[in-house]
């Protein structure tokens, strides 16, 4: 590390090391609770928002519409959600979650946060409040802020 890079590695660099080793973890408390990842994030966003069209899903998860048709047949056939005609547009479809969606959607996410908090328990109280508090808030900014934000002003890369 050099000066010039302020002494530490790229953000995504680090985050993604971290984001790959959090996912192997969830991988096998996903299966225990017979949800996929994307099920889960799914699940997720319908909790948030509980009625959503596909399309409008699609888009708040960074997924393509396409693409998570398969996903949403399996989380229905488990009656994990349900999809519904809309009455104002009958080519589109409404999204809720289930009350059995909710109870799987809770437990996964204790699962899941309870090996966060064994993660979590080894940095110092301090560090994993402030850590927590730093991901959180960058979590909630929308993508284009985040972009917007990284550029120097007037716009364009620097060299």
């Amino acid at each position: 590390m050099t000066e010039r890079d302020g002494g530490r590695r790229d953000l995504a660099a680090m985050l993604s090391q971290v984001m790959r080793a959090l996912g192997a973890v969830e991988l096998p408390v996903l299966d225990a609770h017979g949800v996929s990842m994307w099920g889960y994030v799914v699940l997720t966003a319908l909790r948030e928002s509980p009625v959503r069209t596909q399309a409008a899903l699609a888009e708040a998860i960074g997924a393509d519409k396409t693409r998570i048709i398969g996903t949403l047949d399996e989380l229905q056939e488990a009656g994990l959600i349900v999809r519904e005609r809309d009455p104002a547009d009958r080519r589109a479809r409404l999204l809720s979650i289930t009350e059995e969606g909710r109870e799987v959607h809770s437990s996964t996410q204790a699962d899941i946060q309870e090996k966060e908090n064994r993660l979590l328990a080894m940095l110092p109280p301090d560090d994993r409040r402030g850590f927590l508090n730093a991901i959180e808030a960058m979590s909630a900014l929308p993508r284009e802020d985040i972009v917007a934000m990284a550029e120097p002003p007037g716009g364009g890369a620097r060299r």
